[in-house]
């Protein structure tokens, strides 16, 4: 006849499993690290920083207990990008994530297999970031805030005519040592032509020539500003929105930090969902996802913004219809 267990064995048992699991217990969890790199400045905490650190929330993530953000800024001076990706890297990150084309560039070259998660790129096929779009090749992924020749760049010219309807002379803001603006260029230049505007480009490479150029802006005899994408605009926004708010000159923009700082209006993708869209990608990389399996998202939504004070310190009486399209107004 057989016998079950005898009471002393399931005891012996139950205590091993008990013994087992609050073993497991004490373990400590496993604390990942994230490398950090933008072209913003540090102080105050940019805007990008914050939106990746709420996207790494909803994922279950929080600085500083399971997961440790070893963040670096450039603040707009893209000759320190080698020394801050080498800063990031020598702490052995799990996963780098960069911020901006000239980040992701200098990531990509100095490591080839840490994971990469960009984010606030434009165009990364064009820029050599990655290979192909569905399919990046090697440790490098990431979200992409558009691409060059979507229209985007007419849009400008016709927010900006909308809002001042007499408006016929607009200067655009380049960086011409970028390849970044110049689609956009392309498409304000024709859009200007349908609307009979005339187009003035004006072109700063560096934080130094900004300041040269913003003074020939002043000068020109513009009615109007469009600020083209790139990271040295977005670096140093605060002083492209503080001269076009003294020289009283209306300006569209690209992101919407710019008008959250003081700027009158911007069209385009989110800066911010880019960077929440990135803490995504490095919760699939670190649960064991590969950055080749992992297609480059589009941005699917652009949005508009109105600043409101921005445009009553202006004088500007901004026509309804353009008030109630504002996917975001700043009273």
């Amino acid at each position: 006849m057989l016998r079950g267990p005898s009471p002393f064995h399931l005891a012996a048992a139950m205590l091993l499993l008990v013994v087992s699991v609050y073993a497991e217990s004490q373990q400590p969890a496993r604390v990942y690290r994230v490398g950090f790199l933008t072209l913003l400045a540090a102080s105050p905490e940019p805007p990008t920083l914050r939106a990746f650190k709420q996207g790494l929330k909803d994922l279950g993530y929080e600085d500083g207990k399971n997961v440790v953000i070893d963040a670096r800024f450039a603040a707009g001076r893209e000759g320190r990008l080698p020394e801050l990706v080498a800063e990031i890297l020598a702490a052995k990150p799990d996963v780098f994530v960069a911020g901006s084309d000239l980040g992701a560039l200098a990531a990509k070259k100095a490591n080839s297999t840490i994971p990469i998660v960009f984010a606030g790129v434009s165009d990364p096929v064009d820029k050599g970031i990655v290979a192909s779009l569905s399919r990046p090749e090697g440790n490098i992924t990431g979200i992409t805030v558009g691409i060059g020749g979507s229209g985007l760049g007419g849009k400008w010219v016709q927010v900006l005519r909308e809002a001042i309807p007499g408006i016929s002379r607009i200067a655009v803001l380049q960086n011409p040592a970028s390849p970044i603006g110049a689609p956009y260029v392309r498409e304000v230049q024709a859009a200007a032509h349908t609307l009979n505007v005339k187009i003035d480009v004006f072109d700063a490479a560096t934080a130094e020539t900004l300041d040269r150029t913003l003074a020939t802006i002043r000068a020109s005899g513009v009615q109007g500003v469009i600020v083209v994408n790139d990271p040295l605009f977005v670096a140093n926004r605060a002083k492209v929105i503080e001269f076009a708010a003294a020289a009283r000159l209306p300006a569209m923009y690209f992101f919407k930090i710019f008008a959250d700082d003081g700027g009158l209006m911007a069209y385009g993708p989110s800066l911010e969902d880019s960077y929440r869209c990135a803490a995504f990608y490095v919760d699939k990389i670190l649960k064991g996802a590969q950055p080749v399996d992992l297609p480059i998202e589009l941005p699917t939504r652009f949005e508009l913004t109105v600043n409101r004070r921005a445009a009553n310190a202006l004088g500007l009486a901004l026509p309804q219809a353009l008030l109630l399209r504002a996917d975001h107004l700043i009273e």
